[in-house]
């Protein structure tokens, strides 16, 4: 008897998934779905009720979630006093996405504006610690023009 292939990369993911530890993932889960639109796929806590492993949905890709286990060495951002890390989500109306976000408890790091590159772009931390750049793409641009652009708005 043959053993049906497996797929190394499962259906409804991407190569690359962010997992974000949480100060209360529960509280995170229902954030990203009145602030982001996530659909909540799995959650499994463990036997005192903190979530072990969490999956939602925001948009086309998928995003894990797990509580705070210190003594697993997982901590969240809160925690940490900060994240090196920005998830970048892409939008259909980034100001209405904003204007939700906040709404649901973000708060703005870097306004709305529109960029160089061609989208208009800005900045949100969510309750959670977790930084997230946001951006409608509204023009398209030569590589060039970006350089000349970049050269100018840094230089």
């Amino acid at each position: 008897m043959t053993t049906p292939q497996v797929k190394a990369v499962p259906d409804g993911m991407h190569t690359v998934t962010p997992h974000l530890i949480c100060a209360g993932a529960e509280d995170a889960i229902e954030f990203y779905k009145k602030a982001f639109n996530a659909v909540e796929l799995a959650r499994l806590p463990d036997p005192q009720g903190k979530i072990i492993h969490a999956h939602i949905r925001i948009g086309d890709s998928a995003v894990m979630l797990v509580d705070e286990f210190p003594d697993w060495g997982g901590f969240g951002p809160k925690t940490l006093k900060g994240s090196p890390v920005t998830l970048h989500l892409y939008v259909e109306d980034v100001d209405a996405f904003v204007a939700q976000a906040v709404n649901a408890g973000a708060k703005v790091t870097m306004p709305l504006e529109d960029t160089f590159w061609g989208d208009r772009y800005g900045k949100l931390e969510d309750p959670f610690g977790h930084h997230w750049s946001v951006a409608t793409h509204i023009r398209d641009i030569s590589p060039e023009e970006i350089r000349q652009s970049a050269q100018k708005a840094c230089g």
